[in-house]
């Protein structure tokens, strides 16, 4: 579905000093006995600097910057300093990867890539069952596999794809990310199977109501506008994604698609 680290970043960057920081308290709190809520703290801070880092590689899917991320989740995991949220972030390197390879056409890499996230999805949710972005993270991934497996990927993973759009839902039916995971099931599954292009435009919309500032959606809407047959709104829908990032490999492959 191809549609679909920090020590990557300059020296002089925030989130690189940031980090600096963020390292240096954990040190503190580390070595200074009674010190468990800074260490609290300084692991909760380490995360938003990563979870920005992954954002950021997110936009350009730059590949030196997502192995580097994947190398200090490595590390983190191996040092037993993972928790829900870490193999979460970590779920979402290996989704980006798996477009990186997927945009070079490269299907074994990106299956392998997304079997990795799945797993690593599935370690969060076994840490944190009540994460609604987890379930649509898995979603997303499985929605991947489906791509790189086959004739028979699609039994397969299309129910998977439902059941963790129906939990991230009951979790939080206004969660933009899980709208958004629903809104592709929609646009993408055979209608046998609940493909339906009409809901899947009314949930990107929804979806969009609530965090307008989503690039991708606005691509995936525009595909929907496109297979619907109003190029109109799906022309609109491509220039609002392209405005919001025009350097993402990913909105500006949805815009070629649009464009023929």
């Amino acid at each position: 579905m191809s549609g679909k680290c920090v020590h990557g970043l300059k020296s002089n960057s925030g989130e690189a000093k940031m980090y600096g920081i963020v390292i240096g308290i954990l040190a503190c709190a580390i070595s200074i006995p009674g010190f468990a809520l800074a260490q609290a703290q300084a692991r909760i801070s380490s995360e938003d600097v990563l979870a920005r880092a992954v954002e950021s590689a997110r936009i350009t899917r730059d590949e030196g910057q997502l192995n580097s991320l994947k190398a200090e989740f490595e590390k983190r995991v191996a040092q037993n300093n993972c928790e829900a949220r870490c193999y979460y972030e970590q779920a979402r390197v290996q989704l980006y990867l798996s477009d990186v390879f997927d945009l070079r056409k490269d299907k074994k890499q990106a299956a392998a890539a997304t079997d990795r996230g799945i797993d690593t999805a599935l370690h969060s949710l076994q840490m944190n069952e009540k994460s609604a972005d987890t379930h649509a993270l898995l979603a997303d991934l499985y929605a991947h596999r489906v791509g790189y497996g086959g004739m028979f990927a699609g039994p397969k993973y299309g129910p998977k794809i439902n059941d963790e759009v129906v939990k991230g839902i009951a979790l939080d039916d206004k969660n933009p990310r899980v709208l958004a995971s629903q809104g592709r099931r929609f646009l993408m599954a055979p209608k046998m199977f609940g493909g339906d292009v009409t809901k899947a435009i009314e949930t990107f919309q929804k979806s969009l109501e609530l965090d307008g500032s989503q690039a991708e959606t606005w691509s995936w809407l525009a595909r929907a506008y496109k297979k619907q047959g109003d190029s109109a709104k799906a022309n609109q829908a491509m220039q609002k994604a392209m405005q919001l990032e025009p350097q993402n490999p990913m909105v500006k492959a949805a815009a070629a698609e649009i464009s023929h």
